[in-house]
């Protein structure tokens, strides 16, 4: 007989006993949580859309009261009336162009700000959330 059959064999059932596999994810809630994030991402991109168009038909309405008010100063402008009235009239029209065009500038940047800001927060949300599912994932199971 050799040596080696003298020597302890490993009791391989010992060896592994002491092991730990790490626990299985628990697959439903991995499946949740993608779900939701999939939920509030496409939540996010309907608002940032909906803000989007909100913003377009504004400015197309702003565009076509310009329109309008362009033409009736210039029709104003063509009346025939001294050369000192005839500056100040444009004076005048320079100044409420300018005016209306710097509300309407604020006024579209407001839209596209409450839109973004909505859009963000549902993502900020759903983000914190997901932290908190990721966090409870990783806590281990206690049998009660």
């Amino acid at each position: 007989m050799s040596s080696s059959s003298n020597s302890p064999k490993p009791d391989v059932t010992r060896l592994f006993g002491d092991f730990r596999f790490p626990a299985m994810p628990d697959l439903e809630a991995l499946a949740g949580a993608q779900r939701r994030n999939l939920d509030a991402l496409s939540a996010a991109n309907r608002v940032a859309l909906e803000g989007a168009q909100a913003v377009a038909k504004r400015h197309m309405e702003i565009l076509q009261q310009s329109v309008g008010e362009l033409s009736e100063a210039m029709r104003k402008l063509a009346e025939v009336e001294a050369p000192q009235a005839r500056a100040e009239r444009q004076a005048e029209v320079v100044r409420i162009t300018y005016e209306r065009a710097v509300a309407n500038m604020r006024e579209l940047a407001e839209l596209i700000q409450k839109s973004s800001t909505e859009a963000l927060s549902l993502l900020n949300h759903r983000f914190a959330e997901a932290m908190e599912e990721a966090k409870a994932l990783t806590q281990p199971k206690t049998d009660g």
